[in-house]
């Protein structure tokens, strides 16, 4: 099986020939992306949620609880079916802020440095070799956890991909707590991201707190609100007030309004975990 089989909308592709990122431990990452990314019917249909369930049964950059989050929400995605699965993903991520895939939404908000930083990052992907197929802004999670996937076997280096991910994982564990606190499945996706960029679970524990006492932003007044403010158009926004990170994805975390923890040059990658206890009820 090669994870270069399964389809999605938000595809970043090379401009000559993908690479097949089945032989990279990081392929996970794009079994992360399919199960951030919007449900599509596409996502139902032949083996690709049991090829998801198997790659990430047989992952060791996980743990074991982790991995059985995940699977935990395979199986109910499965049993839920495309249509029920794509309501209740509405109400969670496209209905207000707080939970919001788009990265720098998290770190500029509505300002026109947010702009900026949408060129660096596109300038990041044609650097590479890669354009995205469809029309996505770049900072959307499981489109750049895509391009990480596929960037693992070009550069041969986990150790970057695993610091590219901790450059954000002061807003992946926010959106974890957040996920937790309504009680999604969909936490599990997340907690993985953590570990892979060698980061403690108990970040997530450290935003309870905060999250507790803030207001609903998917109410109909707050929506209602959230229509009445300005459009900014990022893109054209470039030759105003230009950000100063050097990288999209640097110091995104220390931008954020949230507190950060110092940064390493290197991540504390997690061992390898190999019970694998939880596979037993997992589908050949």
């Amino acid at each position: 099986m090669q994870t270069t089989q399964f389809h999605t909308d938000n595809a970043v592709i090379d401009s000559v020939m993908p690479p097949v990122i089945g032989v990279s431990e990081l392929k996970i990452l794009k079994v992360l992306s399919l199960l951030i990314d919007y449900p599509s019917n596409e996502l139902f249909l032949g083996d690709t949620l049991a090829d998801c369930t198997e790659i990430v049964a047989r992952s060791t950059i996980i743990s074991p609880e982790v991995r059985a989050q995940i699977i935990d929400l395979i199986e109910d995605l499965i049993d839920t079916g495309s249509l029920e699965a794509q309501a209740r993903y509405d109400g969670l991520f496209e209905r207000g802020r707080s939970l919001s895939l788009w990265l720098f939404e998290h770190v500029h908000g509505e300002s026109r440095d947010r702009g900026q930083a949408m060129v660096d990052l596109m300038g990041q992907y044609e650097e590479a070799g890669f354009a995205i197929s469809v029309k996505e802004l770049p900072d959307y999670l499981p489109l750049y956890l895509e391009f990480l996937a596929y960037q693992a076997t070009v550069i041969e280096d986990d150790i970057q991909i695993r610091m590219d991910i901790a450059d954000v994982s002061h807003i992946i564990a926010l959106l974890a707590a957040r996920l937790e606190h309504r009680g999604s499945m969909y936490k599990g996706c997340f907690n993985a991201l953590l570990q892979i960029a060698g980061k403690p679970l108990n970040m997530v524990e450290e935003y309870q707190e905060k999250i507790s006492k803030e207001k609903p932003d998917d109410s109909f007044d707050a929506l209602d609100k959230e229509w009445e403010e300005e459009v900014v158009t990022f893109l054209d926004a470039q030759q105003e007030e230009r950000c100063s990170s050097q990288t999209s994805t640097q110091s995104l975390a220390a931008k954020a309004g949230v507190r950060t923890a110092p940064t390493k040059n290197i991540v504390d990658a997690p061992v390898h975990w190999v019970d694998f206890k939880t596979t037993s009820a997992v589908k050949p």
